[in-house]
């Protein structure tokens, strides 16, 4: 950008007196971009691996690369290591008791695909203590936010759940605030 739109542009936010030094701010523009997306490589280059590792049926690679995102809380790693590494009955590392608080982690922090599978741990209570009305609540809010087959899970959970607590579940939950996205 050279020329006299970038010296109109410079002018324009810098006002009149202050263009060398807006110049040097501007040209720093890209360089702390590029900071930016290098801090951020290495968490994206640990999803990747992750990922690649659970394609190629290797949870501990994939549990590996995963753990530090899960220790920073981010909900993408959760989940992931809570169905596939430690919720997946197949995998080397099956452990029910680390699977589901990291599902859960990750749905009280918005993260939608966990909501489902959190709510089967609480209506089989794997990990968790059995809990209908818990399942229920988890399969609403997953619906709620238009969760593919989150309106199957609900339909299921209504089934179980006794009529007195899926009316005290609609309650609580509309009193409740909603999941945002994070």
């Amino acid at each position: 950008m050279d020329g006299p739109r970038f010296e109109l542009l410079t002018m324009t936010l810098a006002g009149p007196g202050t263009r060398r030094g807006m110049l040097h701010r501007i040209a720093a523009l890209p360089l702390a971009t590029a900071t930016l997306l290098l801090a951020a490589q290495p968490a994206a280059a640990g999803m990747e691996e992750a990922v690649k590792a659970l394609q190629a049926n290797d949870p501990v690679t994939a549990e590996k690369e995963l753990q530090l995102l899960a220790k920073e809380r981010d909900p993408r790693a959760q989940f992931l290591l809570g169905l596939y590494v430690y919720g997946n009955a197949e995998s080397k590392l099956f452990d029910i008791n680390k699977a589901t608080p990291l599902l859960l982690d990750a749905s009280e922090r918005g993260y939608l695909p966990a909501m489902v599978p959190l709510a089967g741990a609480y209506a089989e209570g794997k990990g968790v203590p059995k809990s209908l009305f818990e399942a229920y609540k988890w399969c609403a809010i997953a619906e709620h936010w238009n969760v593919p087959s989150a309106n199957l899970a609900l339909e299921q959970a209504a089934r179980e759940l006794p009529p007195a607590e899926v009316s005290s579940s609609i309650s609580s939950k509309s009193s409740k605030p909603a999941l945002r996205k994070r």
